[in-house]
């Protein structure tokens, strides 16, 4: 199909959508519908729009765009929109060609406002700078992959700038005339394009003044039969310079490459075109820095797209490129590698033995190094076994030893939970069963109710291989149930694996007994001694109250006996109400001693403050008191408990001490409440009291145990006494097994 209209590549590059179209009549239609269906809805609002036009496809000549537009987003943070156009430069001449390259172009971005315009190659340029105005109007234009020849003494367009390169095709042929120094004739294949003609005429002046001894034959335009058929006559001493690259469009590169093989067959070929051409038989040439010119011409577009107007960059020319060559036939021609220019790139070279086989000549020495370390390893590693074994002969003696004695009962179990060992006193503990030892029916010795939890427990330490302890009931060989106490610890094998536990578990059946008993006991005593003061108090109250009555009818009385002199009786009514209030006074006092009323309404504070009034009047001791940070209200077990403590042991200070001044003190700390009673009196042997504990000394301590609290008394003869109860708020520090012990000063 003829080809009427351009090859197309355009990338929706923000949206990463890729679409091709190929020359012919439907390439209007299929155009026009994609660029203003899909690219238009592609592309961001505020995103900048690049067009790349190419004059050749050719990618191995002027670069892929992937190449450029990742050179260029790395150079750019803003959304960048591209569009890629290929041109068929040799049909540049063809008035139809470019009539219909035009509409085209103007069709798919007339809609589209082009920030910046990239031109790879010269026929590009001149199309772009002929047709600006009507395809690109007001469109910066940065050029690359241009020879520097092509601009020279040309004034520079407004708006347009770029990087250029020294295209030396006179390069390349001096070193073919120099590798060659036999040859006499010179054959340049070349198309018949403007290009082509261009660099041609360029360089035959040159090369006929510089080498008249050299004859040059220029085949141009020529098709594939008709270059074979005039080289055929050539002599053996001819060298060729082979300018063709397939163009996609309309060639097919097996065919150009092929002509290019049998040509390279037999006389030496070089290229000036395509780097292409030296997978083909091509010796050499001399090329630009392809890399380096998209690098610039990136650099260059990004400057502009960020703001810089292109008259104010000045066009950048990276110099003379560097000659590429076959190492394949350099070899076949005969040519030395020290005759090349220095910066040469020698392609297709065969890898060297240590190249090609480096990985298994590695593996191989790996391999013989492996196996003298393995030799040498065995031999050591089997002294050291031979030490090891008997190492752990001995060891397993003493634990088996060690074990069997131990009133513990022992276990161990692999990896995956199996019994392996049972000391003899786990087998004493629970029946000489001889298969207690092995598998599971261990578990058939434990309670049912404590099964699961208990075989929970082991898996979950067998996955985290963490050290546990748990509680359960064993059955003793005389079938009774007892609590056991059982801690494990991970073992480890020679390798650090997880080999299993090894635990012991131990009786607790007798403290968990003596424990419940003894919280027991002390419950009841608490609870039986406030019900006895209570009781105390409603009757001291009701006695005495009765005391009252009576007395109140001795005043009605005296109130009737009117007869009496007014002296006397007022006399009797004075002594009636002092034995009142002395009666009332009284029992004010016993009923705080027994059950203070301020506890309940006025918190711990207010009543550990009155307590210490009424004890200081009615002892005549002085007793100072302080708080500091106490909470107002506290639980009312927390407060009965501090309440009693304090009272206990200010009614000790003032009994025992033989002091005039007692301290007590009251203070909130972090999460707990403190309480000292202090005097500087005569006290006493604190390990002798230990033997004939008081049984104020026991209630204190037992309250503070109903609390979780502690109680610490320090004491030496003649050093005075020092009580200190602390009780956690808290609920995790209630909830806790806190210790209660008694600190020797």
């Amino acid at each position: 199909m003829k080809n009427t209209g351009i090859d197309l590549l355009r990338d929706g590059r923000n949206g990463r959508g890729t679409r091709k179209a190929r020359p012919g009549i439907w390439l209007t239609i299929l155009v026009s519908f994609f660029t203003f269906t899909g690219l238009d809805c592609a592309a961001q609002t505020n995103a900048k729009n690049v067009l790349v036009l190419y004059s050749y496809n050719i990618p191995s000549a002027f670069g892929s765009p992937e190449t450029l537009e990742t050179s260029f987003r790395s150079r750019v943070s803003m959304p960048v929109n591209f569009f890629v156009e290929y041109l068929e430069a040799y049909r540049l001449r063809d008035e139809e060609y470019e009539k219909t390259t035009i509409e085209n172009l103007q069709r798919t971005y007339g809609q589209k406002k082009l920030d910046l315009v990239m031109v790879s190659a010269y026929p590009a340029l001149q199309f772009a700078l002929k047709y600006r105005d009507e395809i690109f109007s007001g469109a910066p234009i940065v050029f690359f992959s241009i020879g520097s020849q092509r601009l020279a003494g040309q004034k520079m367009w407004p708006g347009v700038t770029g990087t250029t390169a020294l295209a030396n095709f006179s390069k390349t042929v001096e070193l073919a005339l120099k590798f060659h120094p036999n040859a006499r004739t010179l054959v340049i294949i070349c198309t018949d394009t403007a290009t082509d003609r261009y660099w041609l005429n360029l360089f035959q002046p040159g090369f006929a003044r510089d080498h008249s001894d050299v004859k040059e034959i220029d085949l141009v335009g020529l098709s594939n039969d008709q270059l074979l058929e005039r080289l055929a006559p050539l002599p053996p001493d001819t060298i060729v310079f082979y300018g063709i690259a397939p163009r996609k469009s309309v060639d097919l590169a097996v065919g150009t490459w092929d002509v290019l093989s049998q040509i390279a067959q037999r006389w030496p070929t070089y290229c000036s075109d395509s780097k292409d051409c030296l997978a083909y038989g091509g010796i050499g040439a001399v090329f630009p820095d392809l890399d380096k010119q998209i690098s610039l011409g990136a650099q260059i577009g990004a400057r502009v797209l960020l703001g810089e107007r292109p008259e104010n960059i000045p066009v950048v020319n990276i110099g003379e490129g560097r000659f590429y060559a076959n190492w394949q036939e350099l070899q076949r021609w005969h040519i030395p590698e020290s005759a090349l220019p220095p910066g040469s790139v020698i392609m297709y070279r065969p890898p060297t033995l240590w190249e090609r086989d480096r990985k298994y000549i590695i593996v191989a020495l790996a391999v013989i190094v492996a196996q003298m370390l393995l030799i040498i390893g065995l031999l050591v590693q089997r002294a050291r076994k031979r030490k090891a074994e008997a190492i752990l002969r001995e060891s397993e003696e003493r634990f088996r030893v060690m074990a069997d004695t131990t009133p513990s009962l022992i276990w161990m179990c692999d990896a995956r939970g199996k019994i392996t060992y049972l000391n003899e006193r786990r087998i004493a503990f629970t029946g000489p069963d001889p298969d207690a030892r092995y598998g599971e029916t261990w578990i058939a010795n434990v309670h049912p109710d404590d099964v699961k939890n208990v075989l929970d427990t082991l898996y979950k330490a067998l996955e985290t291989q963490k050290a546990f302890s748990q509680e359960y009931r064993l059955r003793r060989s005389d079938g009774v149930y007892r609590w056991m106490l059982d801690v494990a610890s991970p073992r480890v094998n020679g390798d650090r694996s997880f080999a299993g536990f090894i635990g012991s578990a131990v009786d607790t059946t007798d403290q968990k007994l003596a424990q419940k008993a003894l919280e027991k006991v002390s419950g009841q005593l608490i609870e039986a001694q406030e019900k006895e003061r209570s009781r105390i108090a409603r009757d001291l109250h009701d006695d005495i109250c009765q005391r009252l009555a009576l007395l109140s009818m001795e005043v009605e009385q005296a109130n009737r006996n009117s007869t009496e002199s007014p002296a006397t009786a007022n006399a009797n009514l004075e002594e009636i109400r002092k034995h009142c209030s002395e009666i009332s006074t009284h029992v004010h006092l016993l009923s705080h001693q027994l059950h203070s009323s301020k506890l309940d309404y006025l918190g711990v504070v207010a009543a550990i403050r009155g307590m210490c009034n009424e004890t200081s009047e009615q002892h005549q001791v002085r007793i100072v008191f302080s708080d500091k940070n106490a909470p107002a209200r506290l639980p009312k077990d927390i407060s009965l408990c501090l309440f009693r403590v304090a009272q206990e042991a200010v009614h000790n200070a003032i009994k025992y001490s033989a002091t005039d001044e007692v301290v007590v003190e009251i203070r909130g700390a972090e999460n707990e409440i403190q309480l000292v009673v202090q005097d500087a009196g005569a006290g006493f042997d604190l390990e002798e009291a230990k033997k004939t504990p008081g049984l104020g000394m026991v209630s204190m301590q037992e309250r503070m145990n109903l609390v979780h609290g502690r109680l610490s008394v320090e004491s030496k003869p003649g050093k005075g006494t020092k009580i200190l109860a602390v009780v956690p708020l808290s609920i995790e520090g209630r909830d806790s097994e806190s210790e209660n012990l008694t600190r020797v000063a």
